[in-house]
């Protein structure tokens, strides 16, 4: 039988998201929804030339596991490339559906532990990382086009 769903580290993380605001100009802007469970995340993106995330602003309507993800994220995300932010997703999916033993080597991915019975809650905790790789893919669509 698994432990509480909303550990105390859980809560603590969801009270302390970094990048809780939209970017004026963002160079990409990506809003998403789960169909799962309706969490929804904006994620706005500057990019450097470099390819590396310059900036972030985040607005999270989500769960508690959904906004400790986004804190986790948004904490790690800045200098990473739109690669670096899918390996660490992709890591997280494969621990979270118990193909792995670790969530990846990002400071507090292992306070989502808790979740990993609970699949319904799986897309939650993903949604700000897609969120911000949406965002990057439309940065550079609009430098393409520009």
């Amino acid at each position: 039988m698994s432990g509480a769903l909303y550990t105390r580290e859980i809560l603590r993380l969801a009270v302390s998201i970094p990048h809780q605001q939209r970017l004026d100009n963002p160079d990409g802007t990506a809003e998403l929804r789960s169909k799962t469970c309706g969490s929804k995340v904006a994620a706005d993106v500057m990019i450097k030339d470099s390819g590396e995330l310059q900036d972030l602003g985040l607005e999270i309507s989500a769960c508690a596991l959904g906004q400790a993800s986004a804190a986790i994220l948004g904490a790690q995300a800045i200098g990473k490339t739109a690669g670096d932010i899918g390996t660490v997703r992709d890591n997280l999916a494969v621990f979270l559906e118990g193909s792995s033993e670790s969530p990846g080597e990002w400071p507090d991915m292992d306070k989502l532990a808790a979740a990993r019975d609970h699949k319904g809650r799986h897309a939650a905790i993903l949604l700000p990382y897609d969120a911000v790789i949406a965002a990057f893919t439309d940065a550079a669509a609009r430098k393409q086009a520009a």
